[in-house]
């Protein structure tokens, strides 16, 4: 008679438990043990282009809303500025007039100019040679006591202002011959420098008043409505170039460590539904913009600063737009 037993059966039962328990007890010290992963977050932005006013006016126009795209080039906003205009004219007028001047100058003097200076030398050659000639006889008459010696003197000073007079004469025809100087012509020429200058610089103001584009973009913000007044430095609209967006981290000094440009790694948006997305570094912060706090109980507290990374999308991706949020695993590049 043969008798079976079933004690082996607790046994194999006890010890399928216990090796059970031993994979649940390492699977969760290996768990808590591990390295948790270290996710960075960040944002996308783009191209900012804050265009203002250079010069004073009222807003005449303003054809372009926020959200709108606008292409390079396109008129943004118009401003009134009727003084300025006019300032503009007065410069043109005041060209104008040196370049007459400065063309007078260089023709030189007009021919009846030059006749009538030797005309009127013609005219002080002759007194001069009636005063010489009164004076010879009035000289002979006084010898002879046949004139007083204040008739004399008369005569003397008769020749004197004659020939003075023919002198001043002379030298008057031979500035009209000759024209005028080299001085002169450089005082002209000046003038006219001068007066175009002052054109070039109003021109470059009247330009002002239309705003342009400088690039292709979209307009986030408005500061100025069409009616109100203007001064040089005031906002008038925030341009954001969407063909220009990057991600940006402010990293831990310890996390920048070995990272350098020309990396990449995987980014990841909620918006675009976690969808990886891989970025290359192009601009890392030379030094730390500000300190985080963060407190170490076995070395004791210290700051810990943040570094700037840029990073760009290796693949042009539209539906990225500024302000979204961005995370990364941190790992070294």
């Amino acid at each position: 008679m043969t008798i079976r037993t079933n004690a082996g059966v607790p046994r194999a039962a006890t010890i399928i438990v216990a090796v059970s328990i031993a994979v649940i007890l390492g699977v969760s010290l290996w768990y808590l043990a591990r390295p948790q992963p270290l996710i960075v977050q960040g944002e996308a932005d783009a191209t900012r282009v804050d265009i203002a006013a250079r010069v004073d006016g009222r807003v005449a126009s303003r054809p372009v809303h926020r959200g709108e795209d606008v292409k390079a080039g396109q008129v943004l906003v118009t401003i009134d500025n009727p003084e300025l205009l006019t300032r503009l004219k007065e410069a043109e007028a005041a060209r104008a007039v040196a370049a007459a001047d400065l063309k007078r100058i260089e023709v030189g003097t007009r021919a009846e100019v030059v006749d009538a200076r030797r005309a009127a030398l013609a005219s002080a050659e002759a007194s001069a040679r009636l005063a010489e000639q009164t004076y010879d006889r009035t000289k002979q008459l006084t010898a002879r006591d046949f004139a007083s010696v204040q008739k004399l003197d008369e005569a003397t000073a008769s020749l004197d202002v004659a020939r003075r007079s023919e002198q001043q004469a002379k030298l008057a025809l031979d500035e009209a011959v000759n024209g005028y100087t080299a001085e002169e012509r450089g005082v002209a020429k000046a003038t006219l420098a001068k007066a175009e200058a002052a054109i070039a610089t109003l021109q470059a103001q009247v330009a002002e008043l239309t705003v342009k584009a400088p690039v292709t973009a979209q307009v986030y913000h408005t500061g100025a409505d069409p009616g109100e007044y203007v001064s040089p430095g005031v906002p008038l609209l925030t341009l954001v170039d969407l063909s220009d967006v990057w991600v940006r981290f402010e990293l831990r000094e310890d996390l920048v460590k070995g990272l350098k440009i020309g990396d990449q790694f995987e980014v990841k948006a909620p918006a675009l539904g976690d969808k990886p997305i891989t970025v290359v570094v192009r601009k890392i912060a030379t030094r730390g913009e500000y300190a985080g706090w963060r407190a170490t109980r076995a070395t004791g507290d210290f700051d810990l600063r943040t570094f700037e990374v840029r990073a760009y999308p290796v693949d042009p991706l539209p539906e990225l737009r500024p302000g979204m949020s961005v995370y990364a695993d941190w790992k070294k590049p």
